[in-house]
């Protein structure tokens, strides 16, 4: 006999209550102690009641059931006493991990699984380094919202100045800050944003962010903003070899430059999760490498270290692009011309090609194309991969991919589900490079079709972030250990 109608609102309200006790102690963690808090993923920091809920019953995504919230906060309460240093906290792998120990008591658990940090009363904080965005577009505002949200956390980014070309008229500041505050794919900016006329700055959640006006990059003394030292991330995708991205170089008070594009030439190609740690300290110029090789790259190294690829095609299903036309008129390009917003659009892509930059074992291997499709974000990748060894069932690899999202190395990158409602709006937001949508593979012997679906906007910008803060050597630590 089912619950009565008063129980699940009753339920309701106590779990509601304990999500609004939670909120003090997740502030008070995340501004006393440079402490992360989430859920698989899922930042818990600056989150309402509903938020915090929502986040706990995203777990049954990875768990098979939701996360009780009255196994949550006793963590928080008892995390809250132990005086932690910078750190960023999974509660549902460390309830998991307790509830598999044979620990005496919950604060026993905790000090001995967070024992290089317990004590150290907020430090290991990084060292704030600067950050500049060049352009400010689709992937420059996203980038600075990541940016801006982890301000105040332990990553020692800090975005100090975005550089946008002059000639926007009497409101160009006011326009781009809009642009930020309000965002018709992703919503709205959370927090408060105000604009200071008179000394050319946006100040978003406390960040101030100097607007500089260039026709180059050569033109730009950082120095004279107080800025030193800088990570420019160029946005424009003017400039993707070496020469072109040089010249941020000769700009005083920048010393890396990161391209969220592909790199040309010999300049490497990053995917975090994948090759990050090629990076070395004296590349002054680095790719992010695109959205799509960022998604398909960490799912592909998985088939690659577990079955082998022989070789294989990836096609990607992408929403348009503001280089594209909303209606009809010349493009440069074939095919691209033709209105985004009325058809789909056969095209190319380098992404499959790109993997290759990253993986050097799959040189050649791997063929693409794409389709530009009339929505605004979100994006699938179907990788048909024929491979060295046979899989046993769809069952067999989904379980195998859906395990390596929960506690693999690459748990960041690749996300997995397997819902038999989800669309591509469920997708907007996600933070992770790729999600494996279990339902849809297909298997046949040697022969494996993935679809991956990937936020080309927000994912990939999350990417970027993950870079940056590898390469300023501000990656908090992260518990529990995977």
């Amino acid at each position: 006999m089912s619950a009565p109608v008063s129980d699940h609102l009753n339920s309701w309200i106590e779990r509601e209550a304990q999500a609004e006790a939670m909120i003090p102690l997740i502030g008070r963690l995340y501004r006393e102690n440079n402490v992360v808090t989430g859920i698989y993923g899922r930042r818990l920091v600056n989150q309402s009641a509903i938020d915090i809920l929502k986040a706990h019953r995203f777990a049954r995504q990875v768990d098979e059931h939701e996360l009780p919230i009255s196994e949550t906060l006793p963590i928080v309460q008892t995390l809250t006493q132990l005086d932690l240093g910078a750190a960023s906290i999974d509660l549902a792998r460390l309830n998991n991990r307790y509830k598999a120990s044979n620990a005496e008591s919950l604060e026993a658990f905790l000090r001995a699984e967070l024992a290089d940090v317990v004590g150290k009363k907020g430090e290991g904080r990084a060292e704030p380094r600067d950050v500049v965005l060049y352009g400010f577009g689709r992937i420059g505002r996203l980038l600075a919202r990541i940016l801006v949200e982890h301000a105040s956390s332990a990553s020692g980014l800090r975005l100090r100045a975005i550089v946008v070309r002059p000639g926007g008229g009497k409101n160009d500041l006011a326009k781009r800050a809009s642009l930020l505050r309000r965002d018709s794919v992703h919503g709205p900016f959370a927090g408060s944003i105000r604009v200071d006329e008179e000394n050319q700055a946006i100040i978003a959640n406390g960040t101030y962010i100097k607007v500089i006006y260039a026709n180059n990059p050569t033109e730009v003394d950082y120095t004279a903003h107080g800025i030193h030292d800088a990570i420019v991330v160029d946005n424009t995708g003017k400039w993707r070899d070496e020469e072109g991205l040089g010249q941020h170089l000769q700009a005083h008070g920048a010393s890396r430059v990161l391209l969220t594009a592909p790199g040309k030439g010999s300049i490497k190609n990053i995917v975090y999760g994948v090759n990050h740690t090629d990076i070395a300290d004296d590349d002054a110029i680095l790719s992010a490498a695109s959205c799509t090789t960022n998604a398909i790259t960490p799912v592909v190294k998985l088939m690659q270290d577990v079955y082998g690829i022989d070789h294989g095609h990836v096609e990607t299903v992408h929403s348009y692009t503001n280089d594209q036309n909303l209606i009809d008129n010349y493009h440069k390009g074939e095919r691209r011309g033709r209105s985004a917003a009325l058809n789909m659009v056969l095209t190319e892509t380098g992404a499959a090609k790109a993997v290759a930059k990253a993986l050097p074992e799959l040189q050649g291997k791997l063929s693409g194309n794409a389709i530009r499709v009339p929505t605004p974000d979100v994006s699938m990748a179907v990788l048909n991969l024929e491979l060295n060894s046979p899989v046993e069932s769809k069952e067999q690899l989904n379980a195998f991919l859906r395990k390596e999202s929960l506690e693999g190395p690459l748990h960041s990158q690749v996300d997995y589900i397997d819902s038999t409602e989800v669309v591509s709006t469920d997708f907007v937001g996600s933070r992770a490079a790729g999600v494996v949508d279990g339902l849809a593979t297909i298997v046949n012997g040697s022969q494996a079709i993935l679809y991956v679906w990937y936020d080309n906007e927000f994912g990939y910008s999350a990417q970027v972030v993950r870079v940056l803060e590898h390469i300023a050597q501000s990656e908090p630590a992260k518990y529990p250990s995977i």
